[in-house]
Parts: structure tokens; sequence; C-alpha cells
């Protein structure tokens, strides 16, 4: 059974999400007498820092895509040499059979290319295989099997390339899952910082409890500071 993909447990970007949890283990190591009270002490800092140092190693989303970008354009021009191989075929079966006739419509080149990457091999192939069964007929037009496997060579050469392309694609659906729980988990253990770090200061320090807050979007922190400081304002 495929695997359901993770969603994201938070709405802050992967960067901010990072930023996030740095600043507030610097803020819990700050606060660490405090928070062996709770017992969360330097050793899970340390391995909540290495959770956070692993999800920034991690290749992102623009690597993964520039990657399967270079792949797509090789496996297009691997299609092209498909095609340029298959047409200076049939230019040479037109030779012979005109392309109304029953003999010609058996290579199936129409619409060859508005043809689907796996149509264009499929297409490809039964050229190759249709064409040497009448290589006696057309050999007077020239086609041989040199002509032949070039056809077969530039096909397995696009198959490659396209399964290069398809493994990428996975590449990127695996690499997007395994950011989503590692930062998945990050978050997690963030909020458990946060809200520890929030009952430390809560009755203690109004600007340390702000520091462990947790906001959607830097707009909500601006809107939330503002409400603060006005609130002070009227006291």
């Amino acid at each position: 059974m495929k695997k359901q993909p993770g969603h994201r447990k938070h709405n802050v970007s992967d960067p901010e999400l990072y930023v996030n949890c740095m600043q507030a283990i610097r803020q819990a190591h700050r606060d660490i007498d405090y928070f062996t009270q709770y017992g969360y002490g330097v050793e899970r800092l340390k391995s909540f820092k290495l959770l956070c140092d692993q999800f920034h190693n991690l290749p992102d989303d623009d690597e993964m895509v520039g990657d399967q970008m270079i792949c797509t354009e090789k496996k297009n021009q691997a299609a092209d040499k498909v095609r340029t191989a298959i047409r200076s075929l049939m230019t040479r079966v037109a030779m012979k059979y005109h392309d109304k006739t029953g003999r010609y419509r058996k290579f199936g080149t129409a619409k060859l290319g508005d043809m689907s990457d796996p149509q264009l091999l499929f297409c490809g192939r039964r050229v190759a295989r249709v064409a040497r069964a009448q290589i006696d007929f057309l050999a007077e037009t020239g086609i041989n099997e040199t002509i032949i496997q070039r056809v077969l060579n530039a096909c397995t050469e696009f198959e490659n390339a396209l399964n290069i392309q398809q493994d990428k694609l996975h590449d990127r659906d695996i690499a997007v899952e395994r950011r989503v729980d590692q930062g998945n988990k990050i978050y997690d253990e963030l909020v458990v910082v946060c809200d520890i770090g929030k009952d430390i200061w809560a009755e203690r320090d109004r600007v340390k409890y702000d520091q462990y807050c947790l906001y959607e979007s830097n707009a909500d922190q601006k809107r939330a500071r503002k409400v603060r400081l006005a609130a002070e304002g009227e006291r």
C-alpha cells in the first residue's frame, strides 16, 4: 500500500522553522536551570539541536526540482533523437510505399510529434520491428540493419533517460516526505520547549515569556507585539 503523504504541522516556511528552533534552543540554554526543573536538561537540548542540524542539511525542493529539470532536458533530447531516427527511416519507406497504403500504415508513425513518451518509445521499437520484417523489400531505398539499429539505439538511450527522469520524480517525492516528517519532529520539540519557557516566565518576565511564543507568521508576531505595546501604554 502506498504511504500517504504527511501533513505539515506548522504554517511557517522551513527556513523560518529552523531559525525559530535555534532561537528557542539558545533561550533554553540561557534558562537551563529552570528547564532542568521540568526534566528537560542539556542532553535533550543537544538532541534537539542535532535534529535541527539534520533538518537544515536536507536538500530543499529547489535542489530537487533543479535535478529533475536537468533530467527532463536530457530525456527530451533523447526523445528528439528517436524522432529524428524514425523520420529518417520513414523518409526511405515513403520512397517505396505511399503513406496511404497498409504497408506504410503498419509503421504507425502518424502524429509522431504529438506522441507521449511511452507512445514514442513503443513507436520506435515498432518501426524497427516492421522495417526488419520488410527489409528485403526496402533494401533498394537504403534501409539496412545499420539504419534500423540507429532507431533501436536511440530508443534505448531514450528509455534510460526516461527511467532516470522518473527516478528523480520519485526522489523528489521522497525528499519532500522526509522534510515534512523531520520538520514535524522538530516542530513538536519546539512546542515542548516553548510551553516550558512560557510556564517559567508567565509570572516572572513578560518579555522573556513573549520570546517563547510561537506565531504562524511574522505578521502575526508583529500584530501581537503591537497589541502588547498598546496594552502596556494604557497602563
